[in-house]
C-alpha cells in the first residue's frame, strides 16, 4: 500500500503510515504504528484518532483499526481508558541518536550595556494588543495574500504622515518601501548600487560593522571618510557611488552632521548623480536640544531616507522602510521581488498604532525613561570616575565614555570578567580609517530593563579607571 497520511478531523492530528499492502494489512498498520512509537515519531501522551477517523481517513475497514489497537494495547505500546481515547503509552518510545552536536547555548551577560537595542521589557504589549485586534477585525481577506511588494498601503500611509510631522522627510507613500529590518534594506540598496555600476560605498570611519559586511555581501566596497568635531567631512567623496551617513546623530560618536557639511554632501549629489543613504536609526531620542529633521528633507530626488522601529520599539518587529528617491522605486521593488515579504499583521498593527497615537505616546514615554538613565549614568561618573568623559549624550541611547589613551582593551577586558557585556570604541572604527584611534566606552543605557539598570551601572563603576 502506497504512503498514507490520515487526519483526524475531531483531533486534528495527521499520521503519516507506511502499513504493507496485500492481505496481511492489520498486521501492517499494527507494525507501522509500533513503529511509529518505538522511534518517537509518536510521542508518549499523544492521542490517537478514533478508529473510525483512522478507517475513513486511510480507507480501510473499521474492525481493522479497532484491531490493530487493540493487538497494540495488549503489547503495551498503546493504553485505552474510557473518555480517554488511545493514546501512546509511557516510555515506549526510543529517542533518535544525535547525529550532529547540539548548538551550544547562547551565553547571556549578567549585566548588558551594549548599544543599539530599547530596553525590550518595555514594549508596549497592552496597546501593541489593542491594535492587532482592531487591525485584524477590520482588515478585509484580501490583505492576507501575497500583496504588494512594497508594502500594505495602511502602513506607507501612515509612515507617511508620521515621517512628515515627525521628522521633516517629505514622503509619499508611493514612494515607500517596508523592509524585514534595517539591513534588509540596505542590501537592497546595495544591490541595486551595484547593477547600476557602482563599486565604492563611503561610510563614517566610525559605524556598525554589520552594516559593511551587508553593503560588502553586494559586491561594493566601503571606504571612510574623516570624523571631526563637526561631524563627517565629505570633501573626501571623490567618485563613491553612495555614502552611508547618521547625519542627525552619528552612531557611535553621537555628533550631529554641521549644517554647512550637510549643504556639502547634498551638493556632493547633486553633482555626480551620487546617492545618500540616510540611516535615521534613532531620530526620535532627543533630550538637550531640539531635533534635527531629516537630511531627506534637503533634497528628496538623492537621498535615500532609512527608518527603523527597532530602536522605538524593538528589534524583533523586523520593520524598517525605505523613503525613495522617484527614480528609484522600480529598481528597489524589483530587487525586493514579487510579493511582500514582511508580516502582513505586524504591518497593519504598525499602522494603527501609529494612526491612533500609541506611537507618539510611547515614544514620549521612552524619551522620558531613557534621559533619566542617561543623568543617572552622567551623575555616577561625576562621583566615581571624574576622569572619564561623557559625550554624545544630547540624544540617542547610547553614551560614549573617553577613556585615558592605551586603557580601552583593559577595562573592555574587566567588564567582561564582571559579566559586564559592552563594546570599545574600537569595535566600530572602520579597519580603513587613517585618524588616530581613541580610547572609549560606547555604553548602551537602554538596553538593560529598569530592574537590571542600577547592577548594571554599578557593575560599570567599577571597571572604569
Amino acid at each position: 500500500m502506497a504512503d498514507m497520511w490520515a487526519t483526524s478531523g475531531a483531533l486534528g492530528i495527521d499520521l503519516h503510515l507506511e502499513p504493507a499492502a496485500g492481505p496481511g494489512l492489520r498486521r501492517g498498520l499494527t507494525d507501522a504504528l509500533r513503529e511509529a512509537v518505538r522511534t518517537g515519531r509518536l510521542a508518549p501522551g499523544t492521542r490517537l484518532p478514533s478508529s473510525r477517523s483512522l478507517a475513513t481517513d486511510l480507507g480501510i475497514a473499521r474492525n481493522t483499526v479497532a484491531d490493530a489497537y487493540a493487538d497494540l494495547v495488549a503489547e503495551g505500546w498503546l493504553t485505552a481508558r474510557q473518555g480517554s481515547g488511545t493514546r501512546v503509552a509511557e516510555g515506549r518510545s526510543t529517542p533518535p541518536t544525535a547525529t550532529a552536536p547540539t548548538p551550544r547555548a547562547r551565553h547571556r551577560p549578567a549585566h548588558d550595556l551594549t548599544a543599539g537595542t530599547p530596553d525590550l521589557a518595555a514594549f508596549p504589549r497592552a496597546e501593541w494588543l489593542k491594535a492587532a485586534r482592531r487591525a485584524l477585525n477590520t482588515a478585509p481577506y484580501d490583505v492576507l495574500g501575497y500583496g504588494d511588494p512594497r508594502g500594505r498601503i495602511e502602513l506607507r500611509t501612515a509612515l507617511a504622515s508620521y515621517l512628515s510631522r515627525a521628522r521633516g522627510v517629505r514622503a509619499d507613500p508611493e514612494r515607500i518601501v517596508i523592509c524585514a529590518g534595517f539591513a534588509h534594506g540596505l542590501r537592497l540598496l546595495g544591490t541595486v548600487l551595484r547593477s547600476r555600476g557602482a563599486r565604492t560605498v563611503a561610510v563614517e570611519s566610525y559605524g556598525l560593522p554589520d552594516h559593511r559586511k551587508v553593503l560588502a555581501g553586494t559586491g561594493l566596497a566601503t571606504t571612510p571618510l574623516p570624523f571631526d568635531e563637526l561631524g563627517t567631512d565629505p570633501e573626501q567623496l571623490l567618485d563613491a557611488g553612495a555614502v552611508l551617513l547618521t547625519p542627525a546623530h552619528q552612531f557611535p560618536m553621537g555628533a550631529v552632521l554641521h549644517r554647512a557639511r550637510r549643504a556639502a554632501v547634498v551638493d556632493w549629489a547633486r553633482r555626480t548623480g551620487g546617492l545618500i543613504l540616510e540611516d535615521d536609526y534613532d531620530g526620535e531620542f532627543r533630550y538637550d536640544r531640539q531635533p534635527v529633521g531629516a537630511l531627506q528633507g534637503l533634497d528628496p530626488d538623492h537621498v535615500v531616507y532609512l527608518g527603523t522601529a527597532s530602536k522605538s520599539l524593538a528589534p524583533g518587529l523586523r520593520l524598517a522602510w525605505l523613503v525613495l528617491p522617484p527614480a528609484l522605486v522600480e529598481a528597489v521593488t524589483a530587487a525586493k521581488g514579487d510579493v511582500d515579504t514582511c508580516g502582513v499583521l505586524d504591518q497593519l498593527t504598525l499602522a494603527e498604532f501609529l494612526t491612533h497615537g500609541a506611537y507618539d505616546r510611547h515614544v514620549r514615554a521612552s524619551r522620558l525613561r531613557y534621559r533619566r538613565r542617561r543623568d543617572a549614568l552622567v551623575s555616577a561618573l561625576s562621583e566615581r570616575a571624574p576622569d572619564v568623559r561623557v559625550t554624545g549624550i544630547a540624544a540617542g541611547l547610547h553614551a560614549v565614555l573617553c577613556l585615558p589613551p592605551g586603557t580601552e582593551t583593559t577595562v573592555v577586558q574587566a567588564a567582561h570578567w564582571q559579566g559586564l557585556s559592552l563594546h570599545g570604541l574600537t569595535y566600530f572604527r572602520h579597519e580603513q580609517a587613517r585618524a588616530e584611534p581613541l580610547d572609549a566606552l560606547v555604553v548602551g543605557y537602554a538596553t538593560p530593563p529598569d530592574h537590571a539598570w542600577a547592577g548594571a551601572l554599578e557593575a560599570l563603576c567599577r571597571v572604569l579607571p
